[in-house]
């Protein structure tokens, strides 16, 4: 880690800018994390990324098997800066990163068998995942899920869009971590590296900059 270079680039920062982004690194999680599954309106991605950054969700990942989509940036009003955005053609890739990562598949599902949102265990790192608008979760997700959730609903509707279902979980599991003794805050080296990261998304010529600081600092 270059932390001289990180206090550097802080340089280009307003107290307040470095003030925020220290607070806003102090509530993120990596503990959790959202997974779209091959969501075709635009705007509901972008939405969901929006809605990772503001309960504090590192980390977005979008598994876009049939369908290949950007980032709505005004839907997501700079959310992309802040949240880390992976992008996968394979749901089963995904699925073993996850895993590989830690992570138990947890299925948004309607479903009878589902576990109540209110009753959710939030002890353990879970990747919640989200499926198409119409379908919604693919049989590869439903047979890998070592769990399934859904909302308490009482209308006739049956389901939510992604996006409000999303907001919904993340409110209320993000809500009971922090209540909790699990150790969900980022390690010092994800938050540097992270730092870094918005760092040079956020100051203007960050590369230019970085070039001539290793250039002066290399003699």
């Amino acid at each position: 880690m270059d932390s001289a270079l990180l206090k550097y680039l802080q340089g280009y920062l307003t107290e307040r800018r470095k003030n925020l982004f220290q607070k806003v690194l102090s509530e993120r999680t990596r503990h959790f994390t959202v997974v779209t599954e091959d969501v075709y309106q635009l705007h509901n991605t972008s939405a969901v990324m929006r809605t990772c950054d503001v309960f504090g969700i590192q980390d977005l990942h979008v598994v876009e098997e049939k369908v290949s989509k950007r980032i709505d940036k005004e839907i997501a009003m700079g959310a992309q800066k802040w949240v880390d955005f992976k992008r996968y053609s394979s749901i089963k890739e995904c699925i073993k990163n996850l895993k590989n990562s830690g992570y138990q598949i947890i299925a948004t599902t309607p479903h009878d068998n589902s576990t109540m949102l209110h009753d959710f265990d939030v002890s353990k790192k879970s990747a919640f995942f989200f499926g198409k608008e119409s379908d919604g979760l693919s049989d590869v997700v439903m047979n890998s899920a070592d769990g399934f959730l859904k909302i308490p609903m009482y209308g006739f509707t049956e389901s939510l869009n992604i996006s409000v279902s999303a907001a919904i979980i993340l409110q209320s599991v993000v809500s009971k971590m922090k209540q909790t003794e699990v150790n969900w805050q980022l390690s010092e080296a994800e938050k540097f590296e992270i730092e870094m990261q918005w760092l040079k998304k956020t100051i203007k010529a960050s590369d230019e900059i970085i070039e001539r600081y290793n250039a002066e600092n290399s003699k």
